[in-house]
């Protein structure tokens, strides 16, 4: 299956509320690299790497979020895959 590249920003309450380490965790259940991090103006971003279906799964979780986060909007754009990540990373 021919790998893709997901880019998400997340809108609402998901900061402080382990929305980067539930992603994470997500992430490498599905067998995606790529990586997390919070943005100056509260919203999560998030760029994964990974089979087309993995990444869906991890679209339809980060419309839901972690238990006490407020999903309000997902920006997602697809794009062509790099294969620059190992790992899936929280970044600071």
């Amino acid at each position: 299956m021919p790998k893709s590249r997901i880019h998400m920003i997340v809108h609402g309450r998901v900061q402080g509320v382990f929305f980067r380490a539930n992603a994470q965790k997500q992430a490498r259940k599905l067998n995606i690299t790529g990586l997390v991090k919070n943005t100056p103006d509260r919203c999560v971003e998030i760029i994964a790497e990974g089979e087309e279906t993995a990444l869906k799964k991890l679209a339809v979780w980060c419309s839901k979020g972690p238990l006490l986060s407020r999903i309000d909007n997902v920006e997602t754009s697809w794009e062509k895959y790099t294969g620059e990540f190992e790992t899936f990373s929280i970044r600071y």
